[in-house]
C-alpha cells in the first residue's frame, strides 16, 4: 500500500504479472473484478468512449474526470479511448484482443453480439481467451437480454424479502451489494480459468449471471432448513433473520459482542451477576443457543448497558468472546493511507483485498484519465494513420 503522501513505491510484482486484461466493462461490478485483477499484477486496458466511464461520476470527486469512487476502483489501470462503434474502433479492439490472455465484459449479450465482441468473435481473434461476461440473468433463460442493476438484482435475490422480515418493510441494503458480491466473482473465476488454461492451454467462456451468483450467496444459510426434501422448515436462517440481532449501547458508547459458544453466554452472564448462569437451557449447546437467538440477543443488550465500550473489550478478550468497538464509514476512511494523484493530488487509498506474501502486488499506478493511454496502446498495434481520435493521436 502506498505510504503516507509519497510517490508510488517501485513496482512490486503481482501473482497475476504477465497477464494482460481487456475490460469491457462499466459502473462498478465489472470494474471491482477487474480492480482485482489490476492490484495483483494484471495489465488492465480499460477501453472507454463517450466521455468515460459511469464511475468517474457516482459522486463528488476532486476533477471532472474522478469522483472519489474512481480513483481507487480504476487504479493500476490504463484507460484507451476507443468508438467501438466505428470500423477503426472495432479494428483497434480486434489488434488489443489478439495481444490479450482475458477479456472482461458486461455489456448485455445483444450488445456484444452487435458490437462482434461476444465470444465467439473474441475467440476468432485469440484461441486460448478467456472470456468473462457478467449480466444480470442466464444466458439460456427467457430473461438474458433484460437489463440489470444492483437494485434489481438485490430484489430478484431474496434481499428484499430478508430486510422484509428483519425489519418489517421490503428494502434494499445499502450498499451496492449484489455488484460487489458478483464482481468478486468474476475475478475468482477468471483466476481459476487461467489456471485451467496454464494445465491445459485451453482457454474458456465464464458465464456470472448475477442472480445466479446472488442465488449462491444468499442460500448458503438461508437455505436452511427448506434444502433437504422434503423440507424441514421454511427458507431462513432464524439467528440472522431476529431483529434482536445488532450493536449494543454499553454505558458510554457502542459495541458489538458475539457469544458464539455456550460457555460464552455463560461466562458472559455469570460476569453480569444474571442468577443461573451456569445452568441456563437456552445454551446448554449450539442447537439450544440458535433457537434461542431472539431472548439471548436481547438479554446481552441489556447486559451491556453495564459496562462502558473498553470495559466490554477488554473482558471479551480475555474470556475470547468474538467483539468490537462500532466503526464507522468515516473512520475507516479517515483509517487510510494518503497518496498522490498526479492529475488531483492527495486521496486517500483503499487497500487490496488479499495479501500475497511472495507476490505482493499493490497499487503501482494511479487511476487514468479518459484514454491517457490511447496512443502508447495503439502504436505497435496499428498504423499511425489507424489511430483512433485526434485528442489521442
Amino acid at each position: 500500500m502506498l505510504s503516507s503522501r509519497s510517490s508510488p513505491p517501485p513496482p512490486s510484482p503481482g501473482p497475476l504479472d504477465g497477464i494482460r486484461v481487456l475490460d469491457l466493462t462499466r459502473v462498478v461490478m465489472g470494474p471491482l473484478a477487474t480492480q482485482v485483477l489490476a492490484d495483483q499484477g494484471a495489465d488492465v486496458i480499460l477501453v472507454e468512449a463517450n466521455g468515460g466511464d459511469t464511475n468517474r461520476v457516482m459522486g463528488p470527486g476532486p476533477h471532472p474526470e474522478f469522483s472519489g469512487i474512481a480513483l481507487n476502483l480504476l487504479r493500476n489501470k490504463r484507460s484507451i479511448d476507443i468508438d467501438l462503434k466505428s470500423a477503426d474502433g472495432a479494428a483497434a479492439v480486434r489488434a488489443l484482443i489478439a495481444t490479450c490472455d482475458v477479456v472482461v465484459a458486461t455489456m448485455r449479450p445483444q450488445v456484444l453480439t452487435r458490437l462482434g465482441l461476444d465470444y465467439d468473435a473474441v475467440r476468432a481473434v485469440r484461441p486460448d481467451v478467456v472470456y468473462c461476461q457478467g449480466q444480470g440473468f442466464p444466458l439460456a433463460s427467457d430473461r438474458a437480454h433484460e437489463p440489470a442493476y444492483d437494485d434489481i438484482i438485490q430484489a430478484a435475490t431474496g434481499v428484499s424479502d430478508v430486510l422484509e422480515r428483519v425489519t418489517g418493510t421490503a428494502g434494499l441494503f445499502p450498499t451496492i451489494f449484489a455488484d460487489k458480491v458478483c464482481g468478486l466473482v468474476m475475478a475468482q473465476a477468471i483466476t481459476a480459468a487461467l489456471l485451467h488454461r496454464e494445465r491445459t492451454g485451453e482457454g474458456q467462456h465464464i458465464e456470472v449471471p448475477m442472480t445466479q451468483a446472488m442465488t449462491g450467496f444468499m442460500l448458503a444459510e438461508h437455505g436452511s432448513g427448506a434444502i433437504p426434501e422434503p423440507p424441514q422448515n421454511t427458507a431462513g436462517y432464524p439467528r440472522i433473520l431476529t431483529p434482536e440481532r445488532r450493536p449494543h449501547r454499553t454505558a458510554d458508547g457502542m459495541v458489538h459482542l458475539f457469544p458464539y459458544r455456550p460457555v460464552h453466554y455463560a461466562h458472559l452472564f455469570a460476569s453480569a451477576g444474571v442468577p443461573n448462569a451456569d445452568s441456563d437451557p437456552r445454551y446448554v449447546d449450539q442447537r439450544a443457543t440458535i433457537a434461542n437467538a431472539d431472548s439471548l440477543y436481547r438479554d446481552v443488550r441489556a447486559v451491556c448497558l453495564t459496562r462502558t465500550t473498553d470495559e466490554w473489550l477488554e473482558f471479551c478478550r480475555e474470556a475470547g468472546i468474538p467483539a468490537t468497538r462500532v466503526v464507522t464509514l468515516q473512520d475507516m476512511v479517515d483509517d487510510l493511507p494518503l497518496a498522490e494523484h498526479p492529475v488531483t493530488g492527495t486521496y486517500r487509498v483503499i487497500p487490496q483485498m488479499a495479501n500475497f506474501s511472495a507476490t505482493p502486488g499493490g497499487v503501482r499506478r494511479a487511476a487514468p484519465l479518459i484514454g491517457e493511454h490511447t496512443a502508447e496502446l495503439l502504436a505497435d498495434l496499428l498504423p499511425p494513420t489507424d489511430l483512433l481520435d485526434e485528442e489521442s493521436a
